[in-house]
């Protein structure tokens, strides 16, 4: 593996648990954004996801930075806690966005961001390497 597919793979893990995080807590309509390099782009992925009210919203927000703790990671820059209505936590490679219905419906990233690849949560929970064997592997 080099050392770019190892960081990348890395990233996605990351990733992965921040979404792992956003739907232990019940976060709605979760999207991620694969932003493309070139774009203007400052990150490599977008987790966008909605709470239905500031309470639910921050405990998105604190389950996504224990999880992230946890591997050693910690959010580089956070913004809107208190207040709760887009809260955003910054860990550099990749950003999650918590939003309000209503803030998201205002801000609308998705369309903001529409040339970006939408990913499943379940492509970023495959681990490349085995799909890379398995299709190595000859048939019988």
């Amino acid at each position: 593996m080099t050392k770019d597919s190892k960081k990348k793979n890395d990233l996605r893990k990351q990733v992965s648990q921040a979404i792992s995080a956003c739907q232990e807590k019940q976060a709605e309509e979760i999207a991620i954004l694969e932003l493309e390099q070139g774009s203007g782009a400052f990150t490599d992925y977008f987790v966008v996801c909605s709470g239905t009210n500031p309470r639910q919203i921050q405990a998105i927000s604190d389950e996504v930075e224990q999880r992230l703790e946890q591997t050693g990671m910690r959010a580089a820059h956070i913004e809107g806690y208190r207040q709760a209505e887009w809260v955003l936590l910054d860990y550099v490679d990749f950003v999650v966005h918590i939003f309000s219905e209503k803030a998201r419906k205002y801000y609308d990233l998705e369309r903001l961001w529409k040339a970006a690849k939408r990913l499943e949560p379940a492509e970023l929970q495959k681990t490349p390497s085995k799909r890379a064997a398995s299709a190595r592997k000859k048939p019988a």
